[in-house]
This record gives structure tokens, sequence and C-alpha cells, in this order.
């Protein structure tokens, strides 16, 4: 039986117009939904967005337009 491995990446993003806890679940639910997304934590005190997916299915600019269409702004960060 062969195994196929899929590399997973992590993206960081930072974002900004967090101004409460729900808007950590409204992008979690909304980026996790995406075909490729393996998981989304949201870190609401520092505005940092984690995201572990698949690059083939789904791109860093698609994981920051779907951030956009929660409502708030996001680009991709280093840390």
């Amino acid at each position: 039986m062969a195994m196929t491995t899929t590399a997973t990446t992590r993206t960081k993003l930072r974002a900004e117009g967090f101004s409460c806890p729900s808007c950590v679940s409204k992008i979690e639910k909304r980026v996790g939904r995406l075909d490729g997304v393996d998981d989304v934590t949201v870190h609401f005190a520092s505005s940092r967005i984690e995201i572990d997916h698949d690059a083939t299915k789904v791109s860093v600019d698609r994981l920051i337009d779907e951030v956009a269409k929660a409502g708030y702004t996001a680009k991709q960060s280093a840390f």
C-alpha cells in the first residue's frame, strides 16, 4: 500500500480590525472551510492567524482573500 504525503505549509498572517473575540470564530470558520486547509488558529491578543494548509490546493492570496471576506485586512507575516 503506497502512502502519499502531502506537504503542509504553515502560513502566518497579521490581521487588522479585530475588535472582539467573536472575530476569532468568524475567521476560523470562513478560512477553515477552504479545501486544503487543515487547521486555523487565530490569536486575538496578537492579531495573528496561523494556517496549516496544502499550498497546492489553496494559495496564500486565497487565504488573505477569505480573511478579507470575513471583514478583516490581513497580510503575510514572517512571525
